[in-house]
């Protein structure tokens, strides 16, 4: 592996920690474009890539952290967490049966409805704190 790859990918996993221990994202919102764009991946192997980092106990720290100041709903994370399998396994299969194009398509429409509403709820937020 090139340096330049290895400080890339570096730059991607720091930013991508502090984002998900910051604001709770990581994964798909940052590493997934960061993989195509920046290292040149097809989408479908930035995503498998993504999903191998969330196998590995990479959020433990920040879980901990939250947990210690009593942060964590611990039975709906145990719900979405056991369904989240399920829901991995299906949403691959379908990812892999279709076209990388749509994929894209449906993966940068999805960032882009929550970005707007996670914009309009914090302009509505500092409009409401005046």
């Amino acid at each position: 592996m090139a340096t330049q790859t290895l400080l890339v990918l570096v730059s991607i996993g720091l930013v991508a920690g502090l984002l998900s221990g910051f604001v709770g994202v990581g994964g798909g919102v940052i590493i997934v474009p960061a993989l195509v764009y920046a290292v040149g991946m097809s989408q479908y192997e930035a995503q498998g890539t993504s999903l191998f980092v969330l196998l590995l106990p990479v959020g433990i720290l920040a879980v901990n952290n939250y947990w210690k100041s009593g942060n964590i709903n611990w039975q709906f994370g145990l719900v979405i967490a056991l369904t989240f399998v399920a829901g991995g396994y299906i949403g691959s299969k379908l990812a892999l049966k279709l076209s990388p194009s749509l994929v894209k398509l449906v993966f940068g429409a999805i960032m882009a409805y929550v970005s707007f509403r996670m914009i309009m709820s914090g302009v509505n937020g500092l409009s409401n704190e005046s």
